[in-house]
C-alpha cells in the first residue's frame, strides 16, 4: 500500500519537475548582461519574482525526487 502510495507521489513529482523545468527562462541573459543591465532592481530582486519562485520549487522538487527514489529502491517495501 505504501509503495503503490509513494509510486503515485513520484509521477506527480517527475511530471511537476517536468514542467517547472521547461518553464523557466535560460540562464543566458543577452546583450544586457555584458553592459551590467543585470544588476538592475529586477536583478536584485530576482528571489521574490516569478523566476525566483520557479528556481525554488525545482529544488524542492529535485530534493523530493532524490529522497522519494531512494524510499522506493529500498527492500523493505
Amino acid at each position: 500500500m505504501l509503495r503503490t502510495v509513494l509510486t503515485i507521489i513520484f509521477v506527480l513529482v517527475c511530471i511537476a519537475l517536468s514542467v517547472i523545468v521547461l518553464a523557466q527562462e535560460g540562464k543566458s541573459a543577452g546583450l544586457g548582461a555584458i553592459s551590467g543591465a543585470a544588476e538592475t532592481y529586477w536583478g536584485k530582486n530576482k528571489g521574490r519574482s516569478m523566476e525566483g519562485k520557479l528556481v525554488k520549487f525545482t529544488r524542492i522538487l529535485a530534493v523530493a525526487f532524490m529522497v522519494i527514489t531512494v524510499l522506493l529502491n529500498l527492500k523493505r517495501f
